[in-house]
């Protein structure tokens, strides 16, 4: 049986890439140690918005609540955190390391329609969950319709007084 399978020429470039990445970092840092704990990162992000509130949750796995950070100046939120690597093994044991560890900051720049003063966070499950409530005034206002004759009156009214 023939299997068909799609040519990606691309592929072997972000091979490279991550070879070339790896050793730059090898390289350049000063010992292992420091190799393992200085990368910074970025954990994904999913920004949501509905009509009341603006809402990001940031996985964050493995990081303690105390390790988290999170601040709000001129209408910009920024959260800074940390991964530690744990010391309990010996390096010499690890025969691969995927997740990243060191520091990362994420920034983002608030819509006006935020009020800064009620924002709030939650940490569960690797996942950090910030609420942003939107300013009363950026809420949508559902205007109700008159039924009757109730504007044909005063349009009556004012022109009774022109004629």
């Amino acid at each position: 049986m023939t299997v068909i399978a799609r040519w990606d020429p691309f592929r072997e470039f972000t091979t490279l890439q991550d070879r070339m990445n790896r050793l730059f970092r090898d390289s350049f840092s000063e010992g292992r140690d420091e190799a393992l704990t200085t990368a910074s990162f970025a954990p994904p992000v999913d920004v949501y918005e509905d009509e009341h509130s603006v809402t990001l949750k940031i996985e964050v796995p493995g990081i303690e609540e105390k390790d988290i950070d999170i601040r709000v100046e001129n209408s910009t939120l920024t959260v800074h955190g940390e991964r530690k690597f744990e010391k309990e093994e010996k390096e010499e044991n690890f025969r691969r390391v995927e997740r990243h560890y060191g520091s990362f900051t994420r920034s983002f720049t608030l819509p006006t329609t935020v009020d800064a003063e009620n924002i709030d966070a939650n940490y569960d499950k690797g996942v950090l969950k910030i609420r942003l409530a939107k300013k009363a005034e950026a809420k949508p206002k559902q205007i109700k319709i008159k039924v009757g004759k109730a504007l044909e009156g005063k349009e009556g009214k004012s022109t009774g007084q022109a004629a």
